[in-house]
């Protein structure tokens, strides 16, 4: 008697002993893989978007750039000129809001810290436009003097605290004049908190002549870098007033 069960067990192929079809396991798994892969490009796209963004706002945060619209800083600066501001060059912090809560502090006197400095003599600074001027784009100017000196037109010159200032980039012969209806004339203080700002083109320039003190908290930035024309790259120049620093 044949036994039939015994038969079919051995007409079957022994699996055990046959290797695979590697094709067929390539072919299930490469969708897998291609997947991975299409899923890891566009995280890294994600990741490079997002760091520009970051990267980018961390710039504009620092500094902004800025188109110079005029003449009135000819010959130091030219119209049209690309620059870089440093937008917290006087950066400020309300020490008496943030920190008047601990007792036993008083910020009666000073409460405004400014852990990069003040503006200084000789600097070129963009302003917010003064309200009576009437203007929809910020100013660009040297600040001139400081808190607590005493400001004089005369004689075509600039002095300060009777000493007359010495500036070379004004062009030569050019001379400052005022109005008589100025209230910047001087001899007059510059009060706390202010600066008195001109012009390098003395003749074409809007200025504290005609607009008064400018409050510091009114100061956008300090001109850093120019950038455009290709031939003016460097940074911005700055003066300084050597002949202050003798009288002392």
């Amino acid at each position: 008697m044949t036994d039939h069960h015994t038969q079919v067990s051995r007409d079957l192929p022994d699996r055990r002993g046959i290797p695979m079809d590697s094709s067929s396991g390539a072919d299930s798994t490469a969708p897998t893989t291609e997947r991975k892969k299409s899923h890891s490009v566009v995280r890294e796209v994600i990741e490079t978007l997002l760091l520009a963004l970051l990267i980018f706002v961390a710039v504009r945060a620092v500094v902004l750039n800025f188109r110079v619209d005029g003449v009135s800083m000819n010959s130091s600066l030219a119209n049209n000129e690309m620059l870089l501001v440093n937008r917290n060059a006087y950066f400020s912090l309300d020490q008496d809001k943030w920190l008047g809560w601990i007792p036993g502090t008083d910020f009666d006197d000073d409460d405004r810290w400014r852990p990069f400095g003040t503006p200084d003599r000789g600097d070129i600074v963009v302003l917010n436009p003064p309200a009576s001027r009437n203007a929809d784009k910020p100013y660009i100017k040297r600040v001139i003097g400081l808190p607590g000196d005493t400001f004089e037109i005369r004689d075509g010159a600039i002095f300060i605290d009777g000493i007359r200032l010495v500036e070379p980039y004004l062009d030569d012969g050019k001379r400052t004049t005022c109005e008589e209806s100025s209230n910047v004339c001087g001899p007059i203080e510059v009060p706390a908190d202010s600066v008195l700002v001109l012009g390098d083109n003395r003749n074409n320039s809007e200025d504290s002549r005609f607009f008064g003190f400018v409050p510091v908290d009114n100061i956008i930035g300090k001109a850093w870098l120019s950038y455009w024309p290709t031939d003016q790259i460097g940074v911005a120049p700055h003066n300084d007033y050597p002949e202050l620093d003798d009288s002392n």
